[in-house]
């Protein structure tokens, strides 16, 4: 066991993924010698070479195209892309491209690649670095989509992603990057895909969240529970496919639900979550289910803390949907 912090488990479960299948790749913008904007790729480049850490060019369209068709061939790569935001140049190559082969090919054929993005805010990046565009590839069939809360669950669900036959994009929350620490092991093992983790038992209300925002649902839930109203936490983890069963049965514990996510409101992944809690146990809830999010207009610089759904946020919502 080593304690590490979020990139430091992304890193190990990379390192351990390369050693033990020489199919498994990066690639990327100064993923190389650079080590990664972030540092989470240091060190590989050294150990596996220039054949196996790529640096690329600023394209994404590139960076993707090249991936899927390393993966058709055998190879199992693992791209960067520096910033979730710069993804959209990429979009076509991995909702018609990445998506779709296994389909198209009637399972002649698999994409196995993941997808490493940086998301969300917490780092003062302004609109074109703190975006989270999870829900629109989880609207795409044929993608995974993941997003690990700590370093345990990081490093389990990347190794676990790179063993999939599947493309899936592996969105890591930079706020959180550096400022959580856990013990991890230096061997390798992985953590199932489409589980979810209940991280706070409680009996009034069920609160879903996942990546950074994970702390402020923990952390709004701590500060109701002065005033009586017991929280149960459940840390997603995988975003699709989800674990319904999970977020279900614990509703039907709590009958009343809330769920906190950075992206806007609007066709964010916490709408379908809701829907899919009302279609399921419609009849045992006691409150409207209820979204806490970021708003529908561009990332801000200058209110970044206003826009983000942090705890003085979300706890309003679970004290209201307690005592509807």
């Amino acid at each position: 066991m080593t304690r590490m912090n979020l990139v430091q488990a992304i890193q190990s479960g990379l390192r351990d993924s390369m050693r033990g299948d020489d199919d498994v790749l990066v690639m990327g913008e100064d993923v190389g010698r650079l080590g990664g904007v972030f540092r989470v790729t240091q060190g590989l480049r050294e150990e596996f070479g220039d054949e196996r850490v790529l640096d690329t060019p600023l394209s994404e369209t590139g960076i993707l195209g090249t991936a899927i068709g390393m993966a058709l061939y055998g190879l199992r790569p693992v791209p960067e892309i520096q910033f979730a935001d710069f993804i959209y140049p990429g979009f076509d190559q991995l909702v018609s491209e990445a998506a779709k082969y296994r389909y198209r090919t009637a399972g002649d054929f698999h994409v196995p690649m993941v997808v490493r993005t940086p998301y969300g805010g917490g780092i003062r990046g302004g609109q074109y670095h703190s975006q989270s565009p999870e829900s629109l590839f989880i609207h795409q069939a044929g993608l995974k989509v993941v997003c690990p809360s700590n370093p345990y669950d990081a490093k389990g669900l990347l190794i676990e992603a790179i063993r999939d036959d599947d493309p899936v994009l592996f969105f890591e929350p930079k706020r959180v990057y550096r400022a959580v620490k856990m013990d991890v092991p230096d061997e390798p093992y992985s953590v199932p895909l489409s589980e979810a983790k209940v991280v706070r038992s409680g009996e009034q209300v069920t609160c879903v969240a996942w990546g950074a925002m994970l702390y402020e649902a923990f952390a709004a839930a701590e500060a109701v529970a002065q005033q009586g109203i017991d929280v149960e936490v459940i840390d997603l983890r995988t975003l699709w496919p989800v674990d319904i069963e999970t977020i279900v049965a614990s509703v039907q514990k709590t009958g009343r639900f809330v769920v906190a996510h950075e992206a806007p409101q609007t066709c964010g992944f916490g709408s379908e979550l809701v829907t899919l809690v009302s279609e399921r146990a419609f009849l045992h809830l006691e409150a409207p289910p209820r979204r806490v999010t970021g708003y529908d207009t561009p990332f801000p610089l200058t209110h970044e803390r206003d826009y983000l759904p942090l705890a003085h946020r979300i706890a309003p919502a679970l004290l209201e949907t307690a005592r509807y």
